[in-house]
């Protein structure tokens, strides 16, 4: 499938984004299905291991070897500049903003190109404390206003890429 959908318009052709989901651990897999679909986006969702699979054709699933990264690096070698992405993996985050993708945590928080040096950061300095047993590991549990928060991101982000293709 890949990530280029091309439409046959007099004279022009237009892309179609995809959206790409990490979606081992993803809580927000049910709202991207939903937003894609009213928008007419295909959706890939890339893991490590099973998922449910779905009947809707713009839906795929692709499962990678379990090696370490493995899901990141398929994201990264088959999304484009102007699709979109969601994960909570700071790293890949950073990798597909240098690639010129909307790129959305499952709370709705964007990583912009202003904003993913500090959040790399970030996530290096809690990495440290918590190796250093300075900081427990524990994330805040997901909120119905998490959810609530990423289904208006999401939304906002299918419409710019449909505005930009």
């Amino acid at each position: 499938m890949g990530s280029i959908r091309s439409v046959r318009l007099p004279g022009r052709r237009t892309r179609v984004p995809t959206i790409y989901v990490d979606a081992d651990a993803c809580p927000v897999k049910e709202e991207v299905t939903r937003v894609a679909a009213r928008h007419g986006l295909p959706v890939v969702f890339v893991s490590n291991g099973g998922l449910r699979p779905s009947r809707d054709p713009m839906i795929r699933h692709v499962v990678v070897p379990g090696k370490a990264d493995a899901a990141d690096d398929w994201i990264v070698e088959n999304a484009s500049a102007g699709d979109i992405a969601v994960t909570a993996d700071v790293p890949l985050a950073a990798r597909l903003v240098e690639k010129h993708l909307q790129v959305l945590g499952p709370t709705g928080r964007s990583f912009t190109r202003e904003s993913i040096g500090m959040d790399v950061a970030m996530r290096n300095l809690k990495q440290d404390l918590r190796e250093a047993g300075e900081i427990k590991g524990y994330n805040p549990g997901f909120t119905a206003k998490d959810r609530s928060a990423f289904l208006q991101a999401l939304e906002a982000a299918a419409r710019r890429a449909l505005r930009q293709s």
